[in-house]
Parts: structure tokens; C-alpha cells; sequence
């Protein structure tokens, strides 16, 4: 019986196959860094905080940022005040053009429906922007008005001045006129063309000269631009030479030194651009009254064009950029100074 048994108790007693147990889910190891979206979000809040931090301290000086925002806003005014001149000049575009015309001076026997015809097909021609016709009586009494001969010129037997084709260009370039020129000296009827190119050589001087007077004097201004912010920089940059060298200390970074002087030379950028801007706009309105009373007295509508949006905020883009560069230089030159001692 109680052999009978002992089989039951030895099942009994007799321990159980040890159940599999699950895979352990791996770790990260502790030597991996953070993922990519914190060490963005951790960038974007140390830029937010450098340039929180720059505005700040910009604003506890009001009147010093302003003044110096000012400086750089005339540095910037005047050689983009000159350009935009300039461009207002070559506007004028008729009374340039009308200094370079070509004379075209008809035989004697053309008669003054060969001259109209005559002007009708020079105006088809490409680079012609205008040609108009003095016909031989119109000449004359024009001649006789100016030259102050008109008796002398009344006892002449017949007319001996030509009628006459002045023909208007469409750009001033001076082989181009050249061109048109001999081309136009072959149409028929036409005795002689005439083309005062003195006045187109003066015309190209006096335009390469204020190209380059304005190119020196950006770059004269830059340089002036890039000394006033570099200064400023250095003047913050020794009020904060304590604060620095303990971030330093402690293991800041050069770039993390380096971030919020940069964001303080865009800003003043910014603010000198926009006040560059404004400027600009204000004096060329000042200016258009004395211009269109000018005008005015020539029998011209002529007016000076204001700020255009895209010079507008190409001068904003580039004095901010003046702005950081200033800053990099200055920050640069002194940052191995601000090493903890």
C-alpha cells in the first residue's frame, strides 16, 4: 500500500520545469545624449534667451542705443541717398537722350512729304526711341529767332537751310550711336548725319564718376560703420569682463560668450536701417518740393521717385548684417582676453 503510494508523492513533491522567462527589454545606455528634438529646443531657447537678454540691456540705455542706432542711420543715409540720386538723375532719361540726338540733315530738293515718310520709317527702326521733322521754313524761322539775323536773312533770295530729322536714341551708349548713326547716313533723302559725341563722352563721364564717388564713399562709410559698432561691442564687453570670465570659468562656451553680443550688433543694425529709412524718405520729400518748383520753370513734371520697398529693405538687410559682422570682429579680437585668471 504504501508502495502504491510513494510514486503519487514523489510526483508530488518532485519540482517543476522552470518556466521561460521573458527577455529583458535593453536599456539605453547612460552614455548616450539627448535626441535631436532636445538639443533643438535646447538651441532655440538659449538663442530666445541671448537675444531677450540683448534687448533688455539695450533698453535700460535708451538714449545711448538710440544715439548710436543714429550714427550708423547717417553713415547708412548718405551713400544710399547719393545712389537713389543717381537714379533719380537717369531718369531724365529725355533730356539725356535729346543731348546725344542725331541730326540728320535732308537734301535740298526733299520735299516735305519725303521728310514726314522719312520720319515714319526712322521711328520703326530698333533703338530709336523718337524722331521728329523740321521741315526747311520751320528752320529758318527758328534760325532767324536765335541768331538775331532775321532782316539779313529775309533779303536771301530762297531758303538755303535743309529740313532736318532729329532723331532721339533709345539708351546713350556711344557705339551704339555710332552705329545707328551711319546706318541712319544711308537712307535715302539724307545728305548728312550728325552726331555731337562730346556731349555723349561727358554724359558716360559724369555718370562713372558718380558710380565711383558713391562706391568710395560705401566703403568709406562701411569701414567708419563697422569701427562705431566694434566699439560699442568692447565698451559692453568691458562691462560684462566679470560676468564672462565666471561663465568661463565654469565651462561656457566660446560661442555661448559670443551669442549675445551678436544679437546686440543685429539690433543695432536693425534700428539703424530703419531709421536709414526714414531718413531717406523724409529728405527726398523735403527735397521733391524744391525739385518740382525747379522743374517747373522748364515746363517739367519731373519728380523725385521716394524709397523703393526692395532699396528699402535691402538697406535694412544690410546694415543688420554690418551690424553682426561688427560685433563677430569685436567679440573675436577680445574674446581670448576674457579667459578666467
Amino acid at each position: 500500500m504504501s508502495a502504491t503510494r510513494s510514486p503519487k508523492v514523489s510526483e508530488r513533491v518532485a519540482p517543476k520545469a522552470a518556466d521561460p522567462q521573458p527577455p529583458k527589454k535593453k536599456k539605453h545606455d547612460e552614455d548616450d545624449g539627448p535626441d535631436f528634438a532636445t538639443l533643438f529646443r535646447a538651441w532655440v531657447e538659449s538663442h530666445r534667451a541671448s537675444l531677450l537678454d540683448s534687448l533688455r540691456r539695450l533698453g535700460k540705455q535708451p538714449i545711448g542705443s538710440f544715439f548710436t542706432c543714429m550714427v550708423m542711420a547717417v553713415a547708412l543715409s548718405l551713400p544710399m541717398g547719393l545712389s537713389l540720386l543717381l537714379g533719380n538723375v537717369e531718369r531724365l532719361g529725355g533730356s539725356w537722350q535729346r543731348a546725344a540726338q542725331i541730326s540728320l540733315y535732308l537734301q535740298l530738293d526733299a520735299s516735305a512729304e519725303q521728310g514726314e515718310a522719312l520720319r515714319e520709317q526712322i521711328k520703326a527702326i530698333p533703338g530709336v526711341a523718337d524722331a521728329e521733322y523740321v521741315g526747311r521754313d520751320q528752320a529758318l524761322e527758328e534760325f532767324q529767332q536765335q541768331s538775331g539775323l532775321g532782316d539779313a536773312l529775309k533779303e536771301l533770295p530762297e531758303n538755303p537751310l535743309p529740313g532736318v530729322v532729329l532723331v532721339t536714341p533709345n539708351e546713350v551708349d556711344k557705339p551704339a550711336l555710332e552705329a545707328l548713326r551711319q546706318k541712319l547716313s544711308e537712307l535715302p533723302k539724307v545728305q548728312q548725319a550728325q552726331l555731337d559725341l562730346v556731349w555723349v563722352e561727358r554724359l558716360a563721364a559724369i555718370l562713372k564718376l558718380g558710380d565711383r564717388f558713391v562706391f568710395g564713399l560705401t566703403v568709406l562709410l562701411v569701414s567708419a560703420l563697422l569701427l562705431v559698432i566694434g566699439n560699442t561691442i568692447r565698451l559692453h564687453i568691458e562691462n560684462r569682463r566679470t560676468e564672462i570670465e565666471v561663465i568661463k570659468l565654469v565651462g561656457g562656451t566660446d560661442s555661448y560668450v559670443r551669442r549675445p553680443f551678436l544679437y546686440m550688433g543685429a539690433l543695432y543694425g536693425f534700428g539703424a536701417g530703419l531709421l536709414s529709412w526714414g531718413v531717406l524718405a523724409f529728405g527726398l520729400n523735403w527735397l521733391n518740393d524744391a525739385v518740382v518748383g525747379l522743374a517747373g520753370l522748364y515746363g517739367s513734371d519731373f519728380a523725385l521717385a521716394g524709397v523703393p520697398v526692395a532699396d528699402g529693405l535691402s538697406l535694412l538687410l544690410g546694415a543688420v548684417l554690418l551690424g553682426y559682422i561688427g560685433a563677430w570682429i569685436a567679440v573675436a579680437r577680445h574674446l581670448r582676453e576674457l579667459a578666467p585668471k
